[in-house]
């Protein structure tokens, strides 16, 4: 099907440019959406009739898109997911979860903007991108962990496999103190029996 395009689609192309495109994306996204019209001649000349028009509107979209952008950019988000002590999630964190994560830290972000391409399936630091108008795109950090404090040690630059060996090593340590302790206490109770023998013999 062919489309005039009434603003910049990624991969596709630029404001009033006519494409080629398969007709489900035309029909369940492109048309529904607003984002394209059919190339056919009355929509064409109603495009050049309001092209001022929309693209006052696109500049305006765009000038508060990138006031956004700039307050976004580099912003790093928590969210709290149960894990196994692999780091591996049950289940994974999805748009809606990162939007509704950036909305709670007093950003307008809907999850339509937030693009996954791979989804998050495990605990530890994520960029992620938010596209905040077509001409306008910022990478966020999704910081996915168990608990606020684990969160906080991820920021500090700590991954779960590394506070899984600090945890280990510590529990270690602590096991060998107690097993020092209760051999030294072993030994303090075989010295009585120890001199009796020695008596008897």
């Amino acid at each position: 099907m062919q489309v005039i395009l009434l603003e910049r689609v990624a991969k596709l192309g630029q404001m009033g440019e006519v494409v080629s495109v398969k007709d489900g994306y035309a029909r369940n996204f492109l048309l529904p959406q607003g984002k394209a019209l059919r190339a056919n001649e009355s929509n064409i000349a109603r495009f050049e009739a309001e092209k001022s028009q929309l693209e006052a509107r696109n500049l305006e979209t765009r000038k508060e898109a990138e006031a956004l952008a700039k307050k976004l950019n580099g912003e790093q988000f928590v969210v709290i997911r149960s894990a196994s002590d692999s780091g591996a999630l049950y289940g994974s964190v999805t748009t809606r979860d990162i939007a509704d994560a950036a909305t709670e830290a007093g950003f307008s972000v809907d999850r339509k903007q937030v693009v996954l391409n791979t989804p998050i399936k495990e605990l530890g630091l994520h960029d992620v991108t938010v596209t905040l108008h077509p001409e306008v795109e910022v990478t966020v950090q999704v910081n996915v962990a168990r608990s606020t404090e684990e969160a906080e040690l991820q920021a500090s630059g700590k991954s779960i496999q590394e506070l899984a060996a600090e945890a280990d090593a510590e529990a270690e340590f602590e096991i060998s103190e107690l097993f020092d302790d209760i051999g030294g206490a072993a030994s303090d109770d075989d010295t009585p029996e120890q001199t009796e023998n020695k008596d008897e013999a």
